[in-house]
């Protein structure tokens, strides 16, 4: 593999494996792509994915440009850095919103699942469909829950973006197949034998700037069902009753939509403490999101309709 620098890993660590089976898988999908696209949402997968591109098509400028679907909710830090990473690096940007979600305003607050099924995946679908995309790069790992270790590197998306678990390709030998029919499309993800661990270790090991959030630092919270909410936007926020905002030493270990992504108290403040807190943590990265009683469940019935 041709690195942009000289500081390559030695050939026979694990992060090196990593980075070559990743380079690999993003070549591979885009040599067979009519139209690529790479999700880009600003948290620390998409972010170490995009970095990942950049290697693997240098000294080209990206191939293929990132795609934002914006929730209408997202951290004021999340769009700021997206907008700057985009435009430090070369990348064409492409942001979506379900405008007609917004319009009816629909919020976290007050439609719960019915909230992520228009402003994500119903948003999502509608940018691939006015993009054209047919091959759609994710930073999705299969250690994050049990619906996303169901998924092959190469996943097949039907018509309408649904997907089948029990129509998954075999990937023997990292044989991939990338044939499509009329209507049907590929979302790819080249970080899916990666760990949280392994992300953390490789942002530290090749300098990857990341969004703010994941540092942390004093912020204003609000605990509610045993979660700390950073309120973000004070002038959107919907308090309880009783509920005051206290400023807490916090940082998140995975992001989405503020006013229901939990956030942890920590001392790290650097990728090198952030990766020891991870080594040293049993908890899931994603317990701390307010929501259904089974995420996993309430997850796998969203990608078979289409989300990410």
């Amino acid at each position: 593999m041709h690195s942009r620098d000289e500081d390559a890993f030695p050939d026979t660590s694990h992060l090196a494996h990593l980075e070559n089976e990743a380079v690999f898988i993003l070549r591979e999908a885009v040599a067979q792509a009519r139209k690529p696209v790479l999700l880009f949402s600003g948290g620390k997968d998409s972010t170490v994915l995009a970095h990942l591109a950049l290697r693997a098509f240098h000294p080209a400028p990206p191939p293929l440009p990132l795609l934002h679907v914006d929730s209408t909710w997202e951290f004021r830090e999340v769009l700021a850095f997206r907008d700057s990473f985009a435009r430090k690096h070369g990348f064409q940007l492409h942001v979506h919103a379900n405008e007609q979600g917004r319009a009816a305003g629909v919020n976290p607050f007050d439609h719960g699942d019915a909230y992520t099924t228009a402003m994500r995946t119903d948003a999502l679908k509608q940018a691939l469909d006015d993009g054209g995309y047919d091959v759609v790069f994710g930073g999705a790992r299969r250690d994050e829950e049990k619906a996303r270790a169901k998924e092959r590197v190469f996943s097949l998306r039907e018509r309408g973006h649904t997907w089948n678990p029990r129509r998954q390709r075999p990937e023997l030998w990292n044989l991939y197949n990338t044939r499509l029919a009329e209507g049907q499309s590929l979302r790819v993800y080249p970080l899916s034998n990666w760990t949280e661990a392994d992300v953390w270790h490789y942002a530290m090991l090749r300098k990857v700037e990341l969004v703010p959030l994941y540092f942390a630092a004093w912020r204003p919270v609000v605990q509610r069902d045993g979660v700390l909410i950073v309120v973000d936007e004070p002038e959107r926020m919907r308090f309880l009753a009783g509920e005051t905002t206290s400023r807490r030493h916090v940082r998140f270990r995975t992001l989405g939509c503020w006013p229901v992504t939990g956030a942890i108290e920590s001392t790290a403040a650097d990728r090198g403490a952030v990766l020891a807190e991870t080594l040293a943590s049993s908890a899931s990265e994603r317990q701390g999101r307010l929501g259904g009683q089974d995420p996993g469940a309430s997850l796998e019935r969203q990608k078979r309709e289409g989300y990410f």
